[in-house]
């Protein structure tokens, strides 16, 4: 094996945050053979800044079905992906991932594209490659700020109803080497004999817990490491898109209405998940039951549109049990 490594970088309408991860790439001391660049159908003009900044050729005349264009860049193939809707992140991981394994690289590299390698990332890497029963290594994540996020690497316990991810703690970073369960998509390498055996990323999840799905499967064929020397920045620069709402001195955050779409795919995820892969069934039905109640006396208690609320959420549990991946359904819940 070469070892020859592919970022993958799903983008939507990011496109100078997009830039500033590629650049990190280009620039990593060990640089990977490939860029694959997925765009989820941005409207902002990214394929025009990509052209100015030279990580595409000339843009073609249409764009009214999947297109793929390539060149090289400072050594590095890029390969640009621009599909034509906008299937989510589990969507655009999926084609990445596929589009990389296909072309028969030994390692792919996932992230957004909010997502900045520090320059020896992907170096501090490389000593691991041939570790035994490895088939994933991930990059110690932190914020601009250099503070950990802890959250975004962890470990599975499924006797609690939904899954949950306990979180690495600073002990867990003081170490060469760390054994987790999960990593979510920035910065995880996965190795290809891995990505043969269990596929590729569930692009039915649109978007939440698919980089947790995905984990779950690598783990039952190897194990992933968290290389704490090599560190990742993330700006996770997605806008939080909640507010404070107090009634009777109670203070709660909620997602406004417009904003509201979203909530459902991470619902109807994790119920999927844990149905799937709980160990505790009584505790999965007993959660899920419990966090519904909640959810209603919460809308009734704090929310506008209580009707169209409730049909949403109702829909989002009913979809995760029913295995139900209509992911237009929410906004034609919502706003038709």
């Amino acid at each position: 094996m070469n070892n020859t490594v592919c970022a993958v970088v799903v983008t939507f309408n990011r496109k100078e945050l997009l830039i500033k991860c590629l650049n990190s790439l280009i620039n990593q001391s060990l640089q990977p053979e490939a860029i694959y660049i997925v765009d989820n159908n941005s409207t902002d003009k990214t394929e025009e800044l990509l052209l100015e900044k030279q990580y595409i050729p000339e843009l073609p005349e249409s764009y009214d079905k999947k297109t793929v264009m390539q060149t090289t860049k400072n050594n590095v193939k890029i390969k640009y992906i621009r599909l034509s809707k906008n299937v989510g992140g589990a969507g655009g991981f999926y084609e990445g991932v596929k589009s990389a394994y296909e072309d028969n690289y030994d390692w792919v590299w996932i992230m957004d594209d909010d997502a900045f390698p520090t320059k020896t990332c992907l170096e501090c890497l490389k000593p691991y490659y041939n570790l035994e029963d490895t088939v994933a290594l991930a990059s110690l994540k932190v914020d601009m700020d250099d503070n950990i996020l802890y959250h975004h690497r962890g470990y599975f316990n499924f006797s609690h109803g939904l899954p949950i991810q306990e979180h690495i703690t600073e002990e867990d970073t003081l170490t060469e080497l760390t054994d987790i369960d999960m990593a979510s998509f920035v910065g995880l390498l996965i190795k290809k004999e891995a990505i043969k055996q269990v596929g590729y990323p569930k692009k039915e999840f649109f978007i939440h817990a698919d980089d947790l799905e995905y984990c779950i499967r690598l783990r039952t064929v190897g194990k992933i490491k968290l290389v704490n020397r090599s560190i990742i920045k993330h700006a996770e620069g997605s806008v939080k898109g909640t507010f404070k709402k107090s009634v009777l001195g109670i203070t709660v955050d909620r997602r406004p209405y417009d904003k509201l779409w979203i909530n459902y795919y991470m619902q109807r995820n994790l119920i999927w998940l844990g149905r799937k892969y709980s160990t505790n069934k009584p505790s999965f039905y007993t959660t899920v039951i419990k966090n519904y109640l909640l959810t209603l006396i919460g809308i009734l208690i704090f929310d506008d549109h209580k009707i169209k609320r409730i049909q949403f959420y109702t829909n989002s549990y009913k979809d995760g049990f029913k295995s139900i991946f209509d992911n237009d359904k929410p906004k034609k819940i919502l706003y038709d």
